[in-house]
């Protein structure tokens, strides 16, 4: 599998071969959700709380008689039935994270480059550098290579330039090699890679 390499303006400058074992397998679906909504499951916070009838204020004494009034039995005000009451199974703090095998998520991964590769909209750069912060300069780069929709810039390492000249740009988000997500690359329409990077990519799920 070849594909072009272009340089910031969008020339042509040369191609690369992409490794069949990462860009080039059968895309597994299942795997892929399973991933993804572990990533999700990951990200919350899991910080909802609500107060229970045990944590509400007030309602510590017996409204009214027991028996002989004709209204229902009550031992509180703040029982979930009345106005102001406790909440019944009161969501609290907690943490929905969960791990999956290294060799579900590495599967994942692969299923993700491969899918991209498949229709063609992995862009590999020769080298994603700028000589300041300029959010301008850097939306012209992505005019240049057609990547002006949602994007996944990948980089070898970080690279303050780069990532402070992006991230005012709707849509477009920077990662480095070793830490990009199957979520990130599924959610761009187009996966804008350098090329260090991409050697770095094949080197690590090879």
């Amino acid at each position: 599998m070849k594909t072009n390499v272009f340089d910031m303006t969008g020339k042509q400058v040369g191609e690369v071969e992409l490794s069949e074992a990462i860009f080039g397998i059968e895309p597994n679906e299942s795997v892929v959700h399973d991933v993804v909504k572990n990533h999700l499951a990951n990200c919350r916070q899991g910080t909802q709380s609500a107060l229970t009838r045990a944590e509400v204020s007030g309602g510590g004494k017996k409204p009214w008689k027991q028996k002989g009034t004709g209204h229902a039995r009550q031992g509180s005000t703040r029982a979930p039935q009345w106005t102001h009451g406790g909440v019944v199974f009161a969501p609290k703090p907690r943490d929905y994270s969960y791990t999956l095998n290294k060799k579900v998520r590495r599967l994942a991964m692969k299923s993700a480059l491969s899918a991209k590769a498949a229709s063609e909209d992995i862009i590999v750069i020769d080298e994603i550098k700028m000589a300041e912060i300029k959010t301008k300069t850097f939306k012209g780069f992505l005019n240049a290579v057609n990547a002006d929709c949602k994007a996944l810039i990948v980089t070898e390492k970080a690279d303050e330039l780069v990532v402070k000249s992006a991230r005012n740009i709707p849509g477009v988000v920077v990662a480095f090699a070793n830490v990009i997500n199957v979520y990130d690359i599924l959610n761009a329409k187009k996966l804008v890679v350098d090329k260090a990077a991409l050697a770095k990519i094949e080197e690590v799920f090879a």
